[in-house]
């Protein structure tokens, strides 16, 4: 497949930006200054003030004298890269790889290879993007070429046509002053002082001429835009593998229009992963809306799936958090996490499939979606002395144990994060206590078994050694104590209270 690429060109772009903003200025004269070197330099310029001769560049005060009643308007660094950054989001609906133009940050580069036919053509795919971009107030160029630098050039310099077909952008380039390859200004000041003014001037020289008088970034500038040079562009949102697109003929606007959306992106998704033996873990819906905004919805499951109904029981508990406002004109589905999917051995009599069990699986997933994915843990054994310590939070629920359980011993039902200290009697020191007290309440010890001793884990940290109890109170309650050490230390509470059987 050929690769296309678009360029648009915001001429003015922050005092577009200014006017949706305060549409009072339509007939003023403004500007925007950024301090450079202790004075205020125009940073840009609305057509009105421009047709007073105020010019990007020129000093502030200077231009007040020449432009009555110029508004002087403060400038932030980074602000054109800010607003680059939101368009091009917005952009997205056009083409999955969206860069900005990094040289003159005043547009943005679209990889569209394969997205114009979705519009009915090129011709309609430009009309489209710059219709709907002066509609919301920005005046734009563009043009659709082979390569980034012939799309930047022509939309920036071209007077013919702005849609350049395959195989002839170098012939769209000829015509063009050198000004449309992107130099340097000490490279043009060369090239001007020399007569070549335009491409075609020097297009046919020999690259060792080139190279010896103007440079490597040259003759780099200059490859890329005929082709022999591969142009890298960084995208704003790195496309996924597994990604689909649906674009909508009438703005949608009711829950069912959505099911269905993502009813259709589901099978084709689920197809492609089927395919290639994958499992969406991560899946997020966005919607791009007719005004302007995004909305968004993500569903994680515990295990992979390419199963079409459970993933979209999932959408389903989402979709009431969408809200499509005049309606919503693109879905992207996307699966920025996949993972191989682990097809089980089937048994014909099986009594205790445990998490093998696909329905236990789907089930975790559809309370997660309703309660959040935080409230769901599954642990696993720990190989570690210290009771608190003997577990960990498994990633997955198909995660297996490195060891087994450890049953020898009884553990408590329910154990607490930190042991908290109890007052006890005990007749002698190596002896269960007879009763003792915890958040003020008397318990006496009626049974009473132990005792275990645990030894601490040096190698992580000091103190003593811990010797439990399993006691049992007059009233039927079990609990697990416990003394730290031997008698006669320092320690102001010696016994704690670790854990409930049940």
């Amino acid at each position: 497949m050929q690769r296309r690429f678009v360029s648009i060109w915001f001429r003015q772009l922050l005092a577009d930006w200014q006017l949706i903003r305060r549409p009072e200025l339509a007939e003023v004269p403004f500007v925007f200054a950024a301090p450079d070197h202790g004075r205020m330099m125009i940073t840009a310029v609305n057509p009105l003030a421009f047709s007073f001769g105020v010019e990007v560049g020129m000093r502030a005060a200077d231009a007040k004298a020449i432009c009555p009643g110029l508004e002087v308007l403060d400038d932030k660094p980074g602000r054109p890269k800010n607003l680059l950054r939101g368009l091009g989001e917005w952009c997205v609906r056009y083409s999955p790889s969206v860069s900005i133009d990094e040289f003159g940050m005043d547009g943005l580069l679209l990889d569209v290879s394969g997205c114009p036919h979705l519009w009915g053509g090129e011709r309609e795919y430009l009309k489209e993007i710059v219709n709907r971009l002066k509609s919301k107030g920005y005046t734009v160029r563009l043009a659709i070429a082979d390569t980034p630098g012939a799309a930047w050039a022509v939309s920036r310099f071209g007077k013919v046509t702005p849609l350049i077909p395959s195989g002839e952008h170098v012939d769209a380039l000829l015509s063009l002053s050198p000004e449309a390859l992107r130099l340097e200004d000490t490279v043009l000041a060369k090239l001007r002082k020399l007569g070549f003014y335009q491409i075609k001037s020097f297009i046919g020289m020999p690259r060792s001429v080139l190279r010896r008088r103007f440079g490597e970034d040259f003759l780099l500038r200059l490859a890329q835009a005929i082709g022999t040079e591969a142009e890298a562009l960084i995208p704003l949102k790195v496309p996924v593998a597994f990604s689909e697109r649906l674009a909508c003929m009438e703005p949608i606007k009711t829950k069912t229009a959505i099911e269905i959306a993502i009813q259709k992106m589901l099978e084709n998704l689920c197809n492609r992963m089927q395919s290639e033996g994958k499992g969406l873990r991560t899946g997020m819906l966005t919607g791009y809306r007719i005004d302007g905004k995004i909305v968004q919805v993500s569903i994680g499951t515990s295990g992979a799936s390419h199963s079409v109904s459970h993933l979209f029981k999932l959408f389903q508990l989402k979709i009431d958090q969408i809200r499509p406002a005049l309606g919503i004109e693109l879905f992207v589905l996307d699966a920025p996490k996949v993972e191989d999917v682990d097809v089980p051995q089937e048994e014909m009599w099986s009594s205790k499939p445990g998490l093998n069990d696909n329905s236990v699986i789907r089930f975790l997933d559809r309370v997660a979606g309703k309660v959040g994915a935080q409230a769901i843990h599954r642990f696993l054994p720990a190989t570690r002395y210290w009771p608190e310590r003997a577990i960990s939070k498994a990633a997955s629920v198909t995660e297996k144990a490195s060891n087994p359980w450890r049953t020898d011993k009884p553990r408590p039902t329910e154990m607490l994060k930190v042991p908290a200290p109890i007052e006890v009697m005990a007749l002698i020191p190596d002896h269960p206590p007879k009763f003792f007290i915890y958040k003020g309440v008397r318990h006496l010890v009626s049974k009473a078994d132990g005792p275990e001793r645990i030894e601490r884990e040096w190698w992580m940290d000091k103190g003593e050694h811990r010797d439990y109890y399993q006691v049992e109170d007059e009233e039927g309650c079990r609990y697990w104590l416990f003394r730290s050490g031997h008698y006669g230390g320092e320690q102001q509470h010696k016994w704690f209270i670790h854990g409930f059987f049940a």
